[in-house]
């Protein structure tokens, strides 16, 4: 679907009134002085914006808040232990798109006027300064006099203005207060590959020993041998190395080389705790404009995204934080903070339309549908891959199909590369899970498609219980099962 604004041609300007009959004749102004210069009309102002043309992408081209400067690679779109496309439940475009479009000059018809002499200016000027002077004067005057008769009355108030406005105290619940202890602990991140391509993002100070999270593809280009640097507030710049990075999670662990002995770690939240309407603030590096703060509230909770860097890489899947805090290419990885300046989330994707960007770039920006990882989830996560380098990922043991679908996840009839749809002895065939049946509900959360139902999973650790409600031959069940692991994206 796609809107188009066309711009609206500003009306030419009026013309001069009509100069009455009996209005007399204008003097002609004093002839300049030798070589004085003289001063131009400013010129006719500048057209008037052209149309300008928004599309609300969906299904599969979804949308990382990164400056990506060239294209990574990628593996195909299928999640894990399945096959098939999959359009997203909610499908954030990649910041890009153009624009443009002409406008129509305004006032094509009107002429300047001739320039006039400089003297004329000049005067007036001079009678500008003479009535200051004389006003500075006259209150000057009049002040005395009050005063003086104040004083013969027997009684004088004397007035005087304070030097400065007084010392501004922030508190630390002011988004200024949160800002400024936040700044100092996060870093705006520049990945290269060995071809030379990369972009830039954002992180955060995960520990003391130089850790640093956030998201898997702000560092994706520098995975394989590239270079990789960490660039604080206070300008130090670290070259740093990838400790762990899960690509379906978008989560990834960085850590800084001879890390100074002085940092600060963020506090991290509780994000099941978080209600709609929270305040949020934002840190990253907007379209490379790094230490940028933005604010918002949390609009919606448990938001089902699948998100991928539009390459044909694998998915994303998170049930995430919705938030209207302007996040914009560069903002990846960066801290989604609550109002007393903990962390809830990890930035990582936006909903954007396809016109153009700053600059008429390739990329777009914020329309204030941004999606952070719930911190809780991106905690384990971070957790794991600085203890061992990978990612582990709860699984139920089935491959469900990624098609758009509101009538919940099904079952497919067969798996990956010829495997069983329903993995033997694995969670869902123990809990007596068949191909064929459509998946409703995962504990209390509704299930719509096989992208809401792998992000509802990852929510959850290995070995947690769950309830699976399904549907078979018209009717509904309800079963408990144990959720299973799987180490590695491959």
């Amino acid at each position: 679907m796609s809107t188009e604004n066309e711009g609206t041609a500003v009306p030419p300007a009026p013309s001069a009134p009509p100069v009455p009959v009996d209005a007399p004749a204008p003097s002609a102004p004093s002839a300049p002085e030798a070589g004085a210069p003289t001063t131009p009309l400013p010129p006719v102002p500048p057209g008037a914006p052209g149309a300008q043309e928004q599309e609300l992408v969906h299904a599969g081209a979804p949308a990382y808040a990164a400056t990506a400067q060239g294209s990574g690679p990628g593996p195909e779109d299928t999640a894990p232990g399945s096959e098939g496309a999959w359009p997203p439940p909610v499908v954030p475009s990649y910041a890009d798109g153009g624009s443009g479009g002409d406008g129509t000059a305004w006032g094509a018809t009107y002429q300047q006027p001739a320039p006039k002499p400089r003297s004329g200016r000049g005067g007036l000027v001079a009678a500008i300064l003479v009535a200051a002077l004389v006003a500075g004067g006259l209150g000057g005057g009049l002040g005395y006099t009050l005063a003086k008769n104040n004083d013969d009355g027997g009684s004088s108030t004397t007035l005087s203005a304070s030097d400065s406005g007084g010392s501004v105290k922030r508190d630390a619940g002011t988004v200024a207060g949160v800002a400024a202890k936040a700044l100092p602990s996060t870093v705006t991140i520049e990945a290269e590959s060995t071809s030379g391509e990369g972009g830039t993002g954002t992180g955060f100070v995960f520990d003391t020993q130089g850790h640093i999270v956030t998201n898997n593809h702000v560092v994706a280009d520098a995975v394989d041998g590239g270079k990789l640097t960490a660039t604080f507030p206070s300008g130090k710049k670290y070259d740093a190395e990838v400790v762990g990075h899960a690509q379906g999670y978008d989560v990834a662990v960085i850590k800084l080389k001879n890390a100074p002995s002085d940092l600060k770690p963020l506090t991290l939240g509780n994000s099941d705790q978080v209600a709609v309407g929270d305040s949020t603030i934002a840190i990253g590096a907007p379209f490379g404009l790094s230490n940028t703060v933005t604010t918002g509230i949390i609009s919606a909770k448990n938001r089902p995204v699948a998100s991928s860097d539009g390459s044909g890489s694998n998915a994303s899947y998170m049930s995430a934080l919705q938030t209207d805090a302007s996040i914009n290419p560069g903002n990846s990885g960066g801290p989604l903070l609550d109002a007393q300046g903990n962390v809830i989330g990890i930035n990582s994707a936006i909903q954007s339309s396809s016109s153009g960007g700053l600059g008429g770039t390739s990329q777009s920006g914020s329309i204030g549908l941004g999606f952070a990882i719930p911190i809780n989830q991106a905690k384990y996560v971070a957790q794991q891959l600085i203890k061992t380098g990978k990612p582990v990922y709860a699984k139920i043991g089935a491959s469900v199909s990624l098609e758009e679908s509101t009538g919940g996840a099904k079952i497919t009839e067969q798996g990956a590369s010829g495997a069983d749809a329903v993995e033997s002895g694995g969670p869902a065939a123990k809990a007596g899970l068949k191909p064929g049946d459509v998946i409703t509900k995962l504990d209390d959360s509704v299930i719509d498609s096989g992208p809401t139902l792998i992000g509802e999973i990852w929510t959850h650790q290995p070995g947690d219980k769950v309830k699976i409600t399904y549907e078979r031959d018209g009717k509904t069940n309800t079963v408990e099962l144990t959720l299973g692991s799987r180490t590695g994206d491959s």
